[in-house]
C-alpha cells in the first residue's frame, strides 16, 4: 500500500495533469527558472521523502556513512559499500544508456515511419538550453531525475513487491506499466519508449543490483535527448 500511496503522490498528479496526446512533433519549451523550480521544490523533496522511508526514517546520514541494512533490501552494492559507487556501476551505466539511445532511436524512427498510417500524434520535442548556465541546470535536473525515477520504480518497487510479486517478470512488468504512465504526456510513442526502456533498466537493476549505474544511464539520456534537439536547431 505505501508503494501505490508514493506513486500517486510523487508521481500520477504530473501525468494527468497534461493531456495524453501532447503536442504532434511540437517542442517543450525550456526555461531556466522554470527546471530550477521544479529541481527545488518537487524534484529534491520527492527524492529525500522517498530515502527518508527507503531508509526506514533513521536519517539520511547513514547513506554515506554506515553500511546500510534494509529489512527488504539486500543489494550488496549499498549494504556492503555504504552506497558508494563500485566498478560495476560503471559497467551498467555503460550498458543502459547504449541501450536507451537505441531504444529512443527505434521509437524516434517508428514514430517517424508510421504515425500517419496509425493516426497517433508524433512525440514532442525539447527544447534544448542556450547558455552555459542552462547546460548546468539540465544536467543538475537530469540526474536528479534519474536518481528519483530509478530510486522509486527499480530500487524501491521491485523490492518493496516481492513478497506480494514474487515472479520477477510480473514485478518487471508492472513496474514498467506505472513508469510508462507516468510519461503519458509525451503522447503514445513516449509511453511506449518508457514502458520499453522501464522494461530493460529493471533487467539490468536485477542483473547487476546497481542502482548508481542505471541512474546515470538514465540522467545521461536525457541528457542527450537535450543534445539532439540543440543540434537540430543549429543545421
Amino acid at each position: 500500500m505505501e508503494a501505490l500511496i508514493l506513486y500517486f503522490v510523487l508521481f500520477f498528479p504530473g501525468a494527468i495533469a497534461s493531456p495524453f496526446f501532447a503536442g504532434n512533433g511540437e517542442a517543450i519549451s525550456f526555461s531556466i527558472a522554470l527546471e530550477l523550480s521544479r529541481i527545488l521544490t518537487y524534484t529534491m523533496p520527492s527524492l529525500a521523502l522517498l530515502w527518508y522511508l527507503i531508509l526506514g526514517k533513521k536519517g539520511f546520514s547513514s547513506i554515506l556513512f554506515t553500511s546500510l541494512r534494509f529489512p527488504f533490501f539486500e543489494f550488496p552494492s549499498f549494504k556492503n559499500n555504504g552506497g558508494k559507487p563500485v566498478k560495476k556501476d560503471i559497467f551498467a551505466f555503460g550498458t543502459g544508456l547504449f541501450s536507451l539511445i537505441v531504444i529512443g532511436l527505434g521509437i524516434s524512427v517508428s514514430a517517424s515511419l508510421f504515425s500517419e498510417y496509425l493516426e497517433l500524434p508524433l512525440p514532442p520535442s525539447v527544447e534544448g538550453p542556450a547558455s552555459i548556465l542552462g547546460w548546468i541546470v539540465i544536467a543538475v535536473s537530469c540526474l536528479c531525475t534519474g536518481y528519483l525515477e530509478e530510486s522509486y520504480f527499480r530500487y524501491y518497487l521491485l523490492s518493496k513487491l516481492k513478497n506480494a510479486l514474487p515472479q520477477a517478470p510480473i514485478r518487471i512488468i508492472f513496474s514498467s506499466l506505472l513508469f510508462s504512465i507516468c510519461h503519458i504526456y509525451e503522447g503514445p510513442w513516449g509511453a511506449l519508449n518508457a514502458l520499453l526502456a522501464g522494461i530493460f533498466l529493471s533487467v539490468l537493476f536485477l542483473r547487476f543490483r546497481s542502482l548508481h549505474g542505471i541512474a546515470w544511464a538514465h540522467a545521461a539520456y536525457n541528457v542527450f535527448v537535450y543534445a539532439v534537439s540543440a543540434w537540430q536547431n543549429i543545421i
